[in-house]
């Protein structure tokens, strides 16, 4: 009967090594800091959606803060909502869910890629995508809530889009069509290498 064969033994790293591995606890700040980021986005959501409520029902200061905040001008004064307004905060709430989605990846997706193992695969909430996350996928799938992120600006800047100059609409829309290109380069370049792989 053949013996199993024993497990592999560690190497010790030397001090050196240790020291350089160690030094990636160095971004446990950062990662915590866009957790406090994430918090004020909370907040600002909240500030956001409170300001709409009280405006649908008359308040005008609410209403005052919110067309503020959207940066949106008419002709003639505001008195109450309308569609343009609701449609301008509800792309402005869209917007911080989006952004906050994207601190989430870079938060969980990088502290797993770059610190140090969640060890989440038996948490029943542990997020799909998190099974097989790289460096080269969080790369992609940033890529993407980017382009999204900037759609929503680009939709926010068209439907509003007597209040900004032509130059200020061109710009926005070739920087928008400039993400889109990187992601697609990035994409295609992650193809190509996985392919590579594979083929070794």
């Amino acid at each position: 009967m053949s013996q199993p064969t024993p497990p592999p033994k560690k190497t010790a790293l030397s001090p050196l090594n240790s020291f350089i591995f160690a030094s990636r606890w160095l971004q446990l700040p950062l990662y915590l800091g866009l957790i406090a980021a994430q918090a004020v986005y909370v907040f600002h959501f909240w500030v956001e959606l409170v300001h709409l409520l009280e405006a649908a029902f008359g308040n005008q200061d609410a209403l005052q803060a919110l067309i503020n905040s959207i940066g949106y001008r008419a002709d003639a004064p505001i008195t109450s909502l309308n569609e343009t307004v609701i449609m301008l905060v509800v792309l402005a709430l869209i917007d911080v869910v989006m952004i906050s989605n994207l601190l989430i990846m870079v938060i969980v997706g990088g502290y797993e890629t770059f610190v140090s193992r969640l060890n989440l695969e038996d948490h029943p909430d542990q997020p799909e995508w998190l099974d097989h996350v790289n460096a080269s996928v969080l790369k992609v799938k940033l890529g993407t809530a980017i382009i999204g992120i900037s759609s929503i600006h680009l939709l926010k800047t068209f439907i509003n889009a007597a209040n900004y100059d032509e130059k200020v609409l061109m710009w926005q829309t070739i920087i928008h069509m400039a993400f889109l290109l990187s992601a697609i380069a990035i994409a295609y370049a992650d193809r190509l290498m996985s392919h590579h792989d594979k083929t070794h």
